[in-house]
């Protein structure tokens, strides 16, 4: 069983869907987890974490405010001596045709899934170097890797990040830190479930293993690229799609 007592973790996005399950799956292993997620919406997740038992504390974070970003970092070392995990899983979707998509939509999407990551995981790693030890996994998106019409600000934060986290593995392997990414396919969040009627069906028609994935499906792969376990491990791109695409 993978071990993660001890290691305090930074989960953004935390508040629903993939973000909540990283969070809980993550404390389950024994992590101290920082539930980071706009206003308050974080905190019922870190109080389902102690209700069963595990360690969390909610902290309100606009990823897109990077002194924002230092602050709750600062913070969690301060408070902890250390932080070993990052999970950089905050993102918003602003869907519509390139031909009529407003660059107000661009430049959010872009903010908030990309150069957002980039800033929590600036502020991760003078620590993380300074302990010669730690954990990036940034989540991207099969959208990332194989597009989707309607979602070119989208695929192209997703594709960044996986450029991002290739690049960055190379710069800090040698300081102990790993950097992965995890790319999920159709995953059964509230996203997913506000589709067109038929549609999620359509999609689950396409996958191999027959059915959309769960957030547990990505929880499960991020927690052991957190792990020992997975201590041989960076730079690379693991996919949770039931084989969607390969």
């Amino acid at each position: 069983m993978l071990n993660l007592s001890g290691k305090v973790a930074l989960v953004t996005g935390a508040s629903r869907g993939i973000g909540a399950a990283i969070a809980s799956t993550l404390a389950a292993q024994g992590a101290i987890v920082v539930a980071a997620a706009r206003g308050s919406n974080a905190e019922a997740s870190a109080a389902d974490i102690v209700l069963k038992g595990g360690k969390a504390e909610a902290v309100t974070l606009d990823v897109t405010d990077q002194a924002a970003v230092e602050a709750v970092v600062s913070g969690a070392v301060a408070k902890h001596g250390r932080i070993d995990i990052l999970v950089n899983n905050a993102g918003i979707a602003r869907d519509q045709l390139m031909l009529r998509m407003k660059r107000s939509d661009w430049d959010a999407v872009i903010a908030t899934n990309l150069t957002a990551a980039y800033s929590c995981t600036q502020a991760v790693l003078r620590p993380m170097i300074k302990q010669r030890a730690g954990r990036i996994i940034t989540i991207s998106s099969v959208v990332g890797q194989m597009g989707n019409a309607g979602q070119v600000n989208y695929a192209a934060s997703k594709a960044g990040l996986i450029g991002m986290a290739k690049a960055l593995a190379r710069e800090v392997a040698s300081r102990g830190i790993t950097v992965n990414v995890v790319s999920p396919g159709m995953i059964d969040t509230d996203m997913t479930r506000a589709l067109a009627a038929g549609t999620s069906e359509t999609w689950a028609l396409q996958i191999p293993l027959g059915r959309l994935g769960t957030p547990d499906d990505v929880a499960n792969a991020v927690c052991f690229l957190a792990s020992e376990e997975a201590a041989y491990i960076t730079g690379q791109v693991i996919a949770v799609n039931g084989g969607m695409y390969t």
